[in-house]
């Protein structure tokens, strides 16, 4: 359902010309300025994101040990069970809907004044499928977990571009590396969830 609602979103902001000028985008965005200052230098920006991703990692923290999360992970268990304790799940899910919708906004709006233009491109499909690889290599719920295959997945791909590879063939081989890559840490992070389901130690795993 994710999905297919960022293929209609992308529809709707390509062919919305009065408001998102379609695919021309929206050019002069301003650059985040405090007390007059714009920032312009990078260390800046990473200061200042590595500032807003410390607030969402805390706030995140925070909601996975509240009620609301206690019950958050109920429904990912078994969402009738949930229900029959007496739980408001429809309203829970809305709350989650609306918290990560925010939560994603952060990082939307630094982007968009950051490189100061955005167009429908920049939001399409591959950005969500993306998303659900961090969730999926780091696991469901697991902050640390997202947060060091967010470095994995941008840093593999960059590191491969220094392994010395004929230029004919580089593109494809760094892809395929990725691939097999991620499909290791997927299988090595299955592997040892099974081993932590059956009393397995985790270095049987």
């Amino acid at each position: 359902m994710g999905m297919g609602m960022g293929v209609i979103l992308f529809s709707v902001m390509n062919n919305t010309m009065d408001l998102t000028r379609g695919p021309m985008g929206i050019p002069g965005i301003p650059a985040v300025g405090f007390f007059g200052h714009a920032l312009t230098a990078k260390w800046e920006w990473v200061l200042l994101a590595a500032s807003c991703y410390a607030l969402v990692f805390l706030l995140a923290n925070n909601l996975k040990r509240s009620a609301l999360g206690r019950i958050l992970v109920g429904i990912s268990e078994d969402e009738v069970f949930c229900q029959s304790l007496g739980k408001n799940v429809g309203w829970a899910k809305l709350q989650s809907f609306v918290f990560g919708a925010m939560l994603a906004a952060i990082p939307g709006a630094l982007y968009a004044h950051y490189v100061s233009y955005i167009d429908p491109s920049s939001f399409t499909i591959q950005e969500s499928i993306f998303v659900l690889s961090i969730i999926i290599v780091g696991g469901m719920g697991n902050l640390w977990g997202s947060l060091a295959a967010t470095a994995f997945m941008i840093l593999v791909p960059e590191a491969l571009r220094f392994v010395g590879l004929p230029g004919g063939i580089a593109a494809n081989v760094r892809q395929m590396l990725y691939g097999a890559a991620l499909i290791l840490v997927i299988w090595l992070q299955h592997s040892q969830g099974a081993g932590r389901e059956h009393g397995v130690p985790k270095s049987m795993g």
